[in-house]
């Protein structure tokens, strides 16, 4: 029997988290998209804690899906880089690094994290 696509994301995002985790030092930046938004976080997993983070939600940005993606990652760049976070572990959800998940990572490079 055929997985469904959320099964499918599922698998692949537990085989992701097997390699990336997250510190205070190096903490990990989870992207999660739905249809209508975008979310990233920087989550400490040592400790259990999100440090930051950000949602296209909260901020009224006009563009396409994949400019506002771009636009908060540049966001969460700052919020990142006030809080003396400089480089982070990408974990990209077990989405494709494709459309607004790579503008969401490009845009964070531009902001100045390192990953």
């Amino acid at each position: 029997m055929a997985l469904t696509k959320l099964e499918r994301r599922i698998r692949i995002k537990k085989r992701i988290r097997k390699h990336v985790l997250g510190t205070a030092k190096r903490p990990r930046l989870s992207v999660f998209r739905s249809n209508k938004q975008i979310d990233a976080q920087l989550i400490d997993d040592v400790n259990g804690v999100t440090l930051t983070a950000i949602s296209s939600s909260s901020k009224k940005a006009k563009g396409t899906k994949s400019e506002i993606a771009k636009e908060v990652g540049k966001l969460l760049a700052e919020k990142a880089i006030k809080n003396g976070i400089e480089s982070c572990a990408f974990d990209r959800n077990g989405f494709l690094y494709h459309g607004r998940v790579k503008a969401l990572a490009e845009g964070a490079r531009e902001g100045g994290l390192k990953f």
